[in-house]
């Protein structure tokens, strides 16, 4: 299959050009010619199958054009070492759990996947050495250190905003060592993600070092994600629940919500989606306006959205504007809601009194958008519990005036030591360091 890039400025790609590259010569965030479709008599099979026979299945249609399907399955195999389970909350609303990775958050199943899809193809082209470039929210960072940590050939820079990560995100990039290199800017994370795409597009950066992303900018650490909607669907349709799905997304860089309508071409029947903002709510002032205004982010206690630029609504442009008014269609399909830090608090209290549910922040913004919208009696409800709420600990704890439990997992990393490099938000600082690599 071929990837174009959503600018139209630059030739077309293979996949293995997409993944080594990350992003398109003219900027351009690359998508693929056609988005394959899984019959409904697959799609309803899925109840029977575990989670790694169900990527297994997506992960053909998508690359199986590309990549042995022995290598392939192996790749699914190793990305998938954890489930993605439905948590029953309250009334027809669930939780889908995807903390159950090895840094607890959503993003381990793109990161996982992508490091081994990339460490194929540097094998594949005898490369000596790519560098992975990355900006990260929060749980970007962890997922992506711990995913690509000791991968031969892969050297990787976690860019992250000084004093906007949790401490627990932050310990989980920068006491890894070894391949992973952890920037702390002194920015927003937009700052660090206009740093990664400046660095792309620096013909003198690129001729000294080999380049690629793992923020959702790349297809192989989003394109995966929608593994976890199917796997919900076939665990709800094995319940008699999934009629009428409605699927509430806590969204920042909107590359998890994106996955969601890429699982939605696909042929995975959700009746709708909704994109869970905290104030960062550049995405449903479009909804409500049909005008895309940028602006820088504001800090809040759902740390990993705070994005006020969200690199995929380019995607999400393109996915639709095949409708001719891309504004309508997506509001067809897309409704959105905004929540303060106080709303969100009042959600996580509310549900830990009544349910004895954790939310996390980001969790809490999911569920209320699906409280708020008022789903009718025969819909059934799910929202994306994107991180485990010990991340969040201090945040969570003095919200529920609670002590909750850091996993192992978390700990484990607690007892590593800080290693870090201090830049300025400049280009010209963040290059010079590059280029005495």
């Amino acid at each position: 299959m071929k990837y174009y890039s959503t600018n139209k400025q630059a030739p077309l790609a293979t996949l293995e050009e997409t993944v080594i590259k990350g992003l398109a010569g003219d900027k351009g965030l690359y998508m693929p010619e056609r988005i394959p479709s899984l019959s409904k008599d697959i799609i309803s099979k899925m109840k029977h199958m575990s989670f790694h026979e169900i990527a297994c299945t997506v992960a053909q249609a998508f690359f199986g054009e590309d990549i042995e399907p022995d290598v392939l399955d192996k790749i699914v195999k190793d990305t998938l070492s954890f489930d993605t389970p439905v948590v029953h909350v309250e009334d027809n609303i669930y939780s889908l759990e995807l903390f159950h990775g090895p840094t607890l958050a959503f993003k381990d199943v793109g990161a996982r996947f992508m490091a081994r899809l990339l460490g194929y193809f540097i094998k594949k082209q005898g490369l000596k050495e790519v560098n992975v470039l990355v900006a990260t929210s929060g749980d970007t960072g962890s997922a992506v250190a711990n995913g690509f940590l000791g991968v031969e050939g892969i050297h990787v820079y976690v860019l992250y905003p000084k004093g906007k990560v949790s401490p627990i995100q932050e310990c989980q990039f920068t006491t890894l060592g070894q391949n992973i290199t952890a920037l702390e800017i002194d920015g927003t994370f937009d700052d660090c993600q206009a740093l990664v795409k400046s660095a792309f597009m620096d013909s003198e950066l690129n001729g000294h070092m080999k380049l690629t992303s793992a923020n959702s900018i790349n297809v192989a650490r989003f394109l995966p994600q929608s593994f976890y909607y199917f796997n919900a669907y076939a665990q709800l349709d094995r319940a008699g629940k999934a009629n009428e799905l409605v699927v509430s997304v806590p969204s920042g860089n909107f590359g998890n919500i994106t996955a969601g309508l890429f699982a939605h071409r696909m042929g995975l029947p959700v009746k709708r989606f909704i994109a869970a903002n905290n104030r960062n709510d550049v995405f449903l002032e479009y909804l409500n306006t049909g005008k895309y205004n940028p602006r820088p982010s504001v800090a809040t206690i759902a740390n990993a959205m705070d994005v006020g630029d969200p690199s995929n609504f380019a995607r999400i442009l393109d996915l639709f504007g095949i409708y001719g008014d891309p504004h309508k269609a997506i509001c067809g399909l897309i409704s959105g809601y905004r929540f303060t830090d106080e709303e969100i608090a009042s959600t996580m209290k509310r549900v830990y009194n009544d349910c004895g549910y954790l939310l996390d922040p980001h969790g809490a913004c999911g569920f209320q958008a699906l409280v708020q919208n008022a789903l009718d009696a025969n819909e059934t409800g799910v929202f994306l519990e994107t991180a485990h709420p010990a991340k969040f600990k201090g945040t969570v704890d003095s919200i529920l005036a609670s002590d909750i439990e850091i996993p192992a997992k978390l700990q484990a990393f607690m007892k590593g030591k800080k290693q870090s490099i201090e830049l300025n938000k400049d280009f010209a600082g963040f290059k010079a360091y590059l280029m005495a690599q």
